[in-house]
């Protein structure tokens, strides 16, 4: 081999091994940036500044909201699984604490809650600890998964923690434990818990704003600050922007101006609202010195607590905006708790009704609710479930609703599980009626002044009913009171006012639209209200609407939205069975069963097996 040669052979070994060198320090690079990346998503480095340059914030924001949380999925699926579960935020509710988890919880995992007790004040503090079983664990929205705990025992801490069962719980010494990652615990009565981009603002969901109900309130005294991080204590790393609507639980802000040029990236930002009204100073703003006259902003404000990311509707898959390019003509949309069992004749009588896509907002249900609407789907009814554990909102979760069903829908339904649409006049006129409603509301689609479809409804008592009727409740109850109690209706929601403002039964509409009243003739809502006492006593529970009292509570004794002669206390009163009952009415149970019956067996399709 001459000189030549082996300097060639030196030579190209020197290039194979520095090449292999580089793939070796390649892929430890790679692996320690997801590392870092993890350690950003959860919040273990604390992120702080005095000044905020919009330009770097936008692109540091989009790396934490979009980036990391696909980067910590991934992990969490596979090699990080047996990392301990980080829990973001807690909010103490009247009957649970719910923890915020930014890790992705497996359905097989079994997880415990634990609890801590401070037992001396004294400098050789002793921790004692507690742990309970999980109530429930569900998944929340794109970053985070919730799990809901029993309340603390008597003298310990709602500062609960998670833990896989068989994982030793861990107490640093002294007060150690106390300063481990964020201990706050939020009340559910004041806190912003939501957030939606909406074009060039974003809509913030609010409690403990007190505003008055059922009208719009003065915006000008509200501002949105947006960040990272705990928003009550980082006063740097933040941008607060103007309101431009505010109406009970719901303030409408612009957005800030370096996300307004890409929207996109405002998916997954922390939001709150400034109440700051006794505190109002001109200062800078963020904008330009061109731009800052007649700006203003808030110094010393206290901000609401906040467990809100901004959701933008519109981040969906390449596969979804194809297959949403054309809208539904028809939606529906309902709250509901423990429900599940209503479901399914709810949704397969509206589907022959011509509703084509469903949006359930489930409000801490426990009854198997995601196994029904899972079955549903197989069936091909376009039924998406979303968790909405915030009580008493439900006035909001129907403004949270029409934003989120816009881009796919030209009309939504706003009515309950327990409310079915019957036209009297094509059963008179011996008509199939199947699809009447969808035709009904594509009549109006293109109407330059129509933009609310509202319907009456007979409130049905318990007909003579001691159990649940086996073939449903449009079969099962048919008398009714004589007269119509209040309405429901059918929205576009393009056509809404800004302010979103809702009173569960109706809307307020943008400037220049106005609603329909369908006559009694034409269609009826059929509301199954008193039902037979086993299911209607579950009513004591709670109710979702944010403005009416609960049946507990001793107020508001008269009103519609109570059982006429029912005191605080669910106790079955005389004759429950007969009551509510002034008028004979089987019209929608004739109709329900000349089309629903199946032939072969006498069932209907929503009837359950018999055991």
């Amino acid at each position: 081999m001459n000189s030549e040669q082996r300097w060639k052979r030196k030579r190209s070994h020197r290039a194979y091994s520095r090449a292999q060198y580089l793939s070796v320090r390649s892929v430890i690079l790679c692996s320690c940036f997801l590392v870092f990346l993890l350690f950003l998503s959860s919040d273990r480095l604390s992120i702080r500044t005095v000044s905020f340059k919009p330009v770097l914030g936008v692109s540091t924001l989009s790396l934490l909201s979009r980036n990391s949380v696909s980067v910590q999925d991934s992990i969490n699926r596979g090699l990080f699984h047996f990392w301990p579960l980080r829990v973001d935020e807690r909010v103490l509710f009247p009957d649970h604490v719910l923890l915020m988890v930014s890790n992705r919880i497996q359905r097989t995992d079994a997880l415990d809650c634990v609890y801590y007790k401070v037992l001396n004040a004294s400098a050789s503090d002793e921790v004692r600890v507690q742990v309970q079983p999980l109530v429930s664990t569900d998944e929340y929205d794109e970053f985070r998964w919730i799990a809901r705990c029993p309340l603390p025992p008597t003298n310990y801490s709602a500062t609960v923690d998670l833990r896989r069962r068989g994982d030793a719980v861990v107490v640093a010494e002294k007060h150690g434990w106390s300063l481990r990652d964020n201990r706050t615990v939020h009340s559910w009565e004041r806190m912003a818990y939501a957030a939606v981009l909406d074009g060039n603002t974003t809509v913030v969901f609010v409690k403990g704003l007190n505003l008055r109900p059922h009208r719009v309130s003065d915006h000008r005294f509200f501002r949105c600050q947006f960040g990272l991080g705990n928003l009550e204590k980082d006063k740097g790393f933040v941008l607060v922007t103007e309101a431009v609507a505010a109406a009970q639980e719901v303030v409408r802000c612009l957005l800030p101006h370096s996300i307004s040029k890409n929207p996109e990236k405002a998916h997954g930002i922390r939001v709150t609202v400034v109440n700051a009204m006794n505190s109002m100073v001109r200062m800078r703003s963020h904008k330009p010195l061109g731009q800052r006259r007649n700006r203003r902003i808030y110094r010393d404000y206290v901000p609401i607590p906040s467990v809100a990311r901004i959701h933008n509707p519109r981040a969906m898959s390449t596969d979804e905006q194809k297959s949403n390019q054309k809208k539904y003509e028809l939606c529906a949309c309902t709250m509901l708790w423990n429900q599940a069992s209503s479901l399914r004749e709810w949704i397969t009588y509206h589907a022959w009704l011509g509703v084509e896509r469903w949006f359930i907002y489930d409000n801490n249900s426990d009854d198997g609710i995601q196994e029904v609407i899972e079955e549903l789907n197989l069936q091909d009814y376009n039924v998406s479930r979303h968790n909405w554990p915030w009580i008493k909102t439900q006035e909001a979760g129907f403004s949270h609703c029409a934003l989120r069903a816009r881009n796919e829908c030209r009309w939504v339904g706003f009515f309950d599980v327990d409310e079915f649409f019957y036209f009297p006049r094509y059963h008179q006129r011996g008509l199939l009626g199947q699809n009447s409603l969808r035709t009904l509301v594509a009549n109006f689609s293109s109407s330059e002044t129509i933009a609310e479809i509202r319907t009456s409804c007979h409130s049905f008592g318990p007909s003579g009913l001691s159990s649940h009727p086996l073939q449903g409740v449009t079969v099962g109850y048919t008398c009714r009171l004589q007269s119509p109690e209040r309405h429901k209706s059918i929205v576009r929601p393009d056509l809404l006012n800004t302010t979103l403002l809702n009173v569960v039964h109706h809307f307020r509409l943008r400037e220049g639209y106005r609603y329909l009243n369908l006559p009694e003739s034409t269609a009826i809502i059929n509301h199954y209200k008193y039902q037979v006492w086993e299911t209607f006593q579950a009513k004591f529970f709670r109710r979702v609407a944010t403005y009416v009292v609960d049946w507990q509570e001793n107020q508001n004794t008269g009103s519609k939205d109570r059982a006429p002669g029912l005191g605080t206390e669910a106790i079955e009163p005389p004759n429950w069975r007969l009551q509510f009952c002034e008028v004979w009415d089987t019209g929608l149970r004739d109709l329900v069963l000349v089309n629903f019956v199946d032939p072969a067996t006498g069932s209907l399709p929503w009837e359950r097996p018999h055991l």
